[in-house]
This record gives structure tokens, sequence and C-alpha cells, in this order.
């Protein structure tokens, strides 16, 4: 005997967790969970920083949309999930071009000589400088208690996630979804396809077109601050080009080669050769060496190839419905993301600019 409930959400990661609780409000909601605890792929390895101008127009969008549930996350938390970081970006004479294209159509952003952003940033080769800007504007995000706000809300509305759960099998018949689990069998009209990573294998298993997602792994490394720096008020500082980044935690700093090498979907772990190639970038950008890495780490961010997410329901099979893709902005869009789900499987429509809800729309990465 199938548990039945009205809405069944694969992937308990922000994007599913965020989903539930937004739709537990109209209808009753069952997460499954592979792993053993929410949060665990992708949610749990995040840079955690909300940058407005992260992305293309579409993902711009879901940003600004964002952006007021961060500073006031009613039923989320009692208080900002946001706090002052900034971001400084850093172009030698091979990156003015990139950084021009952050820069087009940017809100908030502010060109710096290199003396103002070595200002910012002291251990910043000042020579190899030959343009920056800045986003105050961003911010660093509580994921955890975005993660678990979220998980309070799904509960508090009697919603359930249900964990070491991996979906092996799933069927539909007069109108119904059944999916099987080690912890038993599921049934709902609909389902929600928010498997990060493994988003196609789910669509496979459902006899559902896959749409082209590519997971694509991310390293990242913990490195003791530089002698006689206090890195605690240092915004994130990156390379235009987008070969490196670098974010002060805990007092110490999180460096990224910035990596994107397509992966299977798989529990992810760093590749030694990509850290030390990243690392040698990083440290042509600045003036102190690499001496130590006290903790590494990779996890998978999943592309479309117009590295847009899909957010809606499958034109090819009825009460099947997409949430994935997210890429790089899963968290920073999981408010507007978690919302849109919700209004589209309760029938509602949405606050985004219909624009920005086609962009979105399943349907274009349908190949025919």
């Amino acid at each position: 005997m199938s548990e039945t409930s009205d809405i069944i959400v694969i992937g308990g990661g922000i994007a599913g967790i965020g989903a539930g609780a937004r739709m537990a409000a109209d209808a009753s909601v069952t997460v499954l969970e592979t792993e053993e605890a929410i949060g665990y792929h992708a949610t749990g390895r995040s840079a955690a920083i909300y940058i407005r101008n992260y992305g293309n127009d579409t993902l711009r969008a879901l940003n600004a949309a964002a952006e007021p549930v961060f500073k006031e996350p009613e039923g989320i938390s009692d208080e900002s999930l946001l706090t002052p970081r900034g971001l400084l970006y850093v172009a030698t004479e091979e990156h003015t071009g990139a950084l021009d294209k952050i820069l087009e159509g940017a809100t908030g952003m502010e060109r710096l000589d290199a003396d103002a952003a070595v200002a910012r940033v002291p251990i910043l080769r000042r020579e190899n400088i030959v343009a920056a800007a800045i986003e105050e504007g961003a911010q660093d995000i509580d994921v955890d208690r975005l993660l678990q706000g979220f998980a309070k809300m799904l509960r508090h509305q009697d919603g359930r996630i249900v964990n070491k759960a991996p979906v092996t099998a799933i069927s539909r018949a007069n109108g119904v979804w059944t999916l099987e689990t080690p912890q038993g069998s599921f049934s709902a009209p609909i389902i929600v396809n928010a498997a990060g990573a493994w988003a196609d294998e789910v669509a496979k298993l459902a006899g559902v077109q896959p749409l082209g997602l590519t997971p694509m792994r991310r390293s990242a490394v913990i490195l003791p601050a530089p002698e006689g720096h206090d890195v605690t008020r240092w915004p994130l500082f990156a390379c235009a080009g987008e070969g490196w980044y670098a974010k002060p935690d805990a007092g110490k700093l999180m460096v990224s080669p910035a990596d994107e090498d397509p992966s299977e979907p798989f529990d992810a772990w760093p590749d030694d050769m990509v850290l030390a190639e990243g690392l040698h970038r990083f440290e042509q950008a600045v003036t102190v060496p690499v001496t130590r890495i006290e903790r590494s780490w990779a996890g998978l961010r999943s592309f479309f190839p117009d590295r847009t997410p899909a957010v809606g329901f499958a034109p090819d099979a009825e009460g099947f419905f997409w949430l994935a893709g997210q890429g790089g902005y899963g968290v920073q869009t999981s408010p507007a993301l978690s919302a849109l789900a919700a209004d589209l499987c309760a029938g509602r429509k949405s606050g985004l600019a219909e624009t920005v809800v086609q962009a979105l729309a399943p349907h274009r990465l349908i190949k025919t």
C-alpha cells in the first residue's frame, strides 16, 4: 500500500525543501531524499553568497525577486539571512572584456582602479590589475538557517521529509504517479523533480524526456589566513575571467579554481591536478604563497545548455514538474523559484514577469 500525497518532491536540497515548504500551504507534500540528511550535496557545498548581478538576465530577475525574502524571511527565520560581504572583481589585460560583460546591465556595481582594489584586499598583486569593479551589495547567505527554516515551515504545515529514500522506480496509472523507495511506496498526482545533478536520471525513470542536464564539478579548499592579515572584512574577490575566486570563511580563506568539469552525477570529490592548477592561478594574482591546504571538497553545479533553470510542468508527461538546472545560482534563487513552483503547481499566476516564467519553461529544451 502506497503512502499518498498531493505532491511528492524528489530531492531534499534547497530547491526541493524550499518548494515543498511553499507548496505545503495548499497541498499535502512529501519530500523524498536519498541521503541521511537534507542539503547533503550542492546545497551543503555552496559558496553561500547573494550576488545581484550573477548570471544571465533571467537569473538576475530571480536574484532581485529573492532579495526581499532574504532580508525579511517571514516564516523561515526571525531575522535577515544576509550579512554584508561585497564582491570585488579584478581583471588583467586578458580579462578586461570579461569584466565589461559582467558590468553590462549590472545594478549597484562600481568600477575601481588598482589602488582601490588593493586597499580592499591587500594581498592582491597591484601590477597585474588593469581594471576592477565592486558590488557592495553582495552578501553572505546563512544557508543552513535558510534550509532548516524551509524544512521547519514544511513540517509545520504537515509536510513530511523522508530520508534514505532513493527513488528506484517510477510508474503512472489512472492519473497517479507511484514511486518505489527502500522506505516504501509513495503516490501522488504530481511529482516535482528537484533531484539536482540526478534530475535527468529521474526523468528517465519516469519515462519523461531528459532535458540535457550537465553536472559540472566545482572544487574548493580552505587556506590559513595570510600571515599578518585579518581577512574578516575582506570582500569575496575573484578573477573577472573566472580563473579563481576567494572568500573569507571563519577567519580563513576559501579558494576555488572556479572549475566547471563535466561529470556524471555522483558524490563529487576534488581532482588534485585541477586544484593545483587553480591555486597556481590564484598565487599569480596575490603576493602570498599557498603553503598549506587545511581542507578540500567538491560539489556538482548542474546546467542546461542555456545555463537557465527549468521550472514548470513537462510538456510530455502530465503531472511531472521540473525544478532543476540551477547551476551555481540555486541557493540565491531558491526563494523566487520555490514561490514560482508553488504558484505553477497550484495553478496561480506568478508574481514574476511572464517573460521570466516563459524563459524558465521546460518546453524550450525539448528536442523535436
